[in-house]
């Protein structure tokens, strides 16, 4: 006979508290920030990528009278008389949403003061012209003196479809760059990759001097925008460089100089994974290994690469990513060489061809979001390498092998600091390389193109509101996904979205802010051209990694802390206030600092946003190179590296001095 506890029940489901209410609603608004914020303006330029402009020269009909005022002809269409005359080839009739065609050239020997005139109409509903800036459309015909007839332009019509993909793939310059992307990010990945495993490994596997000051150099590039590193490479290898004759010939401007530079700006970001990778080794295994007397190389290949292998392809995604979707450095220093992201840069602010800038977008998307999904995929097959019985590793002093790292960690230093150097030396000299004294004079941005110390104090603005503000959405959006009950749909939606910005390319992002926030019909139009858009696209641009710091600082505390709440019927609110921030607090500065240091270097998430009031350093950079005025160029990066680097040690004193109040209650009474 069955007992009682085998008796199959219903399953009841669990009533829902004010609390969970509240929860739900958080996450469902910070949601919807995201779907605002990133997955709307990605539709609209989707979107935009298959919408292809064509001046229809088939739908309009016009007709020339004689000089007594009658039409002895009958009517022709634009379209025949473009065969006659040839005026218009299929390329000059594509063009972009705002496209306007004149009519004049269909005619040799037109003159406005003729005193012949011109009938015109739309041979179906939907033609649009525009006569004197009026708008017409229809079948009515119109008359028009010549005078008025060479103000007349056609609007182009809409069709959806492939169109402006096959004008890309069929044009060789534009098809190129997606070769040269995807060259120039695999070199600079091996490079990098290699570079950082050994420099990484010198920290984690020598009892070399100085590991501190080493950890600290290495880390420098974060604090420089991208374009930085190509101002210096122009005045050390560059036509009048310092070092020129090293190239043995061969110019910096192209895909020497973006490799060169996309090694350091990446550097920190493979050197970060692959050190964390090297932390967590059981010295169990080198133990095993050196009782049964392998040689130390056949350790490193047996055990440590092993170990590693997942730390080593996460740094290989993440540099090459960080390396095809980069725009500052190649507009630097690519010169005639292109790249996807430079192509997104010139279609939409040098030929205002939108509809080509989103298909570049698409393209750019492609490779990134490949890269990312493969990175998450090898990331969930990775299985812990540290159990409750392993024992941590701990290098034994080896004076040989501490001293090969040493020079091997000096000399990578040495490139990361001389980069830097180098443009501090090009920020004071006067007039390179005539005058080689020493002047402030490239301090004085008022006078030079580029937004002047007001773009400075912009960017203080926007990396300021970019960690107060973003700091809160993510963490409170951190916490509503890892601390709300049930709800595994929305949860589940909710980290897809918060996943998402990592895969988007700032280029790729700040373009489709133009297409959906600059559209009149969108109700949030007023924040186009506002320091409220730049702040949008920069925490919406760093969401991810803020994100998953986030959530893995949350993981790590006891869901007990929830359960006594609940059962002492406390509010979350007061949970999350008392305990949770308090406990957390490293995690929340580190996303405020990370997140403020970004927002001052970004160049591509803002590039195609910002208006005169809102210029911002990391652009003024970028307009100064292109006047000529690299050394303003370089001081106003260095005043970012200035800021950035005071931020951080700010960032550590408070760290210290926060953490010793808040965490009083760790310490025995």
């Amino acid at each position: 006979m069955a007992s009682a506890a085998d008796i199959p029940r219903p399953y009841v489901k669990p009533k829902l508290g004010r609390d969970d209410w509240t929860q739900r609603a958080f996450m469902g608004v910070i949601a919807l920030y995201l779907i605002v914020a990133l997955a709307l303006p990605l539709y609209a330029m989707l979107s935009k990528s298959f919408s292809t402009y064509l001046f229809d020269l088939t739908s309009f009909e016009v007709q020339v009278s004689d000089e007594n005022g009658n039409y002895p002809t009958p009517p022709q269409t634009l379209a025949a008389l473009n065969d006659q005359v040839e005026a218009f080839d299929a390329r000059k009739l594509s063009t972009g949403s705002n496209g306007r065609l004149g009519l004049t050239k269909l005619f040799p020997d037109f003159s406005f003061r003729s005193p012949v005139m011109y009938r015109f109409r739309g041979t179906t509903p939907d033609a649009t012209y525009l006569a004197n800036s009026e708008r017409h459309t229809g079948t009515e015909w119109a008359e028009y003196t010549s005078n008025e007839f060479r103000r007349l332009v056609i609007r182009p019509k809409k069709e959806t479809g492939f169109s402006n993909f096959k004008t890309y793939f069929s044009t060789p310059a534009l098809f190129q760059s997606i070769q040269n992307s995807m060259i120039i990010a695999a070199i600079s990945t091996v490079i990098t990759v290699s570079l950082a495993f050994w420099f990484a490994y010198a920290l984690a596997r020598s009892c070399m001097r100085f590991k501190g000051l080493f950890r600290v150099v290495a880390m420098l590039p974060i604090l420089v925008p991208s374009l930085l590193p190509g101002i210096a490479l122009v005045y050390l290898f560059g036509n009048q460089g310092m070092l020129k004759e090293f190239l043995m010939g061969h110019s910096i401007y192209g895909p020497i100089g973006i490799v060169i530079g996309s090694v350091f700006f990446t550097f920190p970001h493979a050197m970060i994974i692959i050190s964390t990778a090297l932390s967590i080794s059981d010295a169990r295994l080198y133990e095993a290994a050196q009782s049964l007397k392998a040689s130390r190389w056949k350790t490193f290949w047996t055990v440590t690469i092993p170990g590693a292998r997942y730390g080593l392809f996460s740094a290989s995604f993440v540099v090459f990513n960080l390396v095809i979707t980069d725009f500052g450095l190649p507009k630097v220093i690519g010169g005639q060489f292109n790249m996807l992201a430079v192509d997104i840069y010139k279609q939409v602010i040098g030929q205002q061809n939108f509809e080509m800038g989103a298909v570049v977008s698409v393209v750019l998307l492609v490779p990134a979001i490949l890269a990312f999904g493969i990175d998450r995929r090898v990331q969930k097959k990775q299985v812990a390498l540290l159990s409750a019985r392993s024992v941590v590793f701990t290098p034994k002093p080896d004076r040989k092998f501490d001293r090969i790292f040493f020079i091997y960690a000096a000399f990578v230093s040495i490139f990361l600091v001389g980069i830097i150097a180098v443009c501090q030396f090009a920020a004071l000299v006067k007039f390179w390389p005539y005058d080689l004294s020493l002047s402030l004079n490239n301090y004085n941005f008022d006078r030079m193109d580029g937004g002047g110390w007001a773009s400075y104090q912009n960017s203080l603005l926007l990396a300021v509101l970019t960690a107060v503000i973003g700091t809160t959405v993510v963490f409170l959006g951190a916490y509503m996904v890892e601390k709300t009950k049930g709800f595994t749909r929305g949860r589940a939606l909710f980290q897809m979205l918060a996943m998402l910005p990592m895969a988007i390319p700032g280029m790729v992002l700040g373009l489709s802010y133009i297409f959906f926030f600059n559209n009149p019909a969108n109700p949030l139009n007023f924040i186009y051209g506002t320091m409220i858009i730049l702040v949008v696209s920069t925490v919406t641009h760093f969401y991810t990694v803020s994100h998953l710091t986030a959530v893995t600082a949350l993981k790590q505390m006891d869901t007990e802390f929830e359960s006594v709440s609940a059962s002492l019927k406390q509010p979350f609110h007061k949970l999350f206030r008392q305990v949770t921030v308090p406990v957390s607090m490293p995690a929340i500065l580190n996303i405020s600092i990370y997140l403020f240091v970004n927002a001052m270097t970004t160049v591509s998430a803002v590039v195609f946003l910002y208006s005169t009031d809102t210029a911002l350093a990391s652009v003024a950079v970028l307009n100064m190179d292109d006047a000529g005025d690299i050394a303003p160029a370089a001081a106003m990066g260095m005043m970012i590296f200035y800021t950035n680097a005071a931020a951080r040690i700010l960032h550590a004193l408070a760290s210290r001095r926060i953490l010793r109040k808040s965490e009083a209650w760790r310490k025995p009474g």
